[in-house]
């Protein structure tokens, strides 16, 4: 009876760590990314929109063609795809075949670890995962 015990125990914990190994997977869209500065705090490019976009969640700067966005980092290695910038007083992340280079800003970039807050979205004054 306690072998059957443990072995649904075993099953359990098993079943909570691959699951919580996903949901963070989840969290972060990339491990790496290109900064113009260590603390990501430069802008590094001007761009503007070359199409409309509509991010699937919070995490995500929407706009609409035309429109001028400042590159702050560039999602790297695994993800590629995605840059962060802002746009006004909102921020996010957009994919960069939605937009065409403006002005360059900082030639050399330097990689950098992301951190879990990179992927936050703040509602009513609370940052929450997606």
């Amino acid at each position: 009876m306690s072998g059957i015990l443990n072995q649904r125990i075993l099953l359990l914990l098993f079943s909570i760590i691959s699951f919580s190994a996903s949901v963070q997977s989840a969290k972060v869209l990339s491990e790496w990314k290109k900064c113009g500065d260590p603390e990501c705090e430069k802008a590094m490019s001007r761009v503007q929109a070359t199409t409309d976009y509509l991010g699937p969640d919070c995490r995500y700067l929407n706009f609409k063609t035309g429109e001028e966005i400042m590159v702050y980092s560039k999602l790297s290695r695994e993800n590629e795809n995605l840059w962060a910038g802002s746009k006004g007083k909102d921020f996010g992340y957009f994919p960069r075949d939605a937009v065409k280079f403006e002005e360059v800003l900082i030639e050399e970039e330097v990689e950098v670890l992301t951190k879990e807050t990179d992927f936050l979205c703040l509602h009513e004054d609370k940052y929450t995962f997606e």
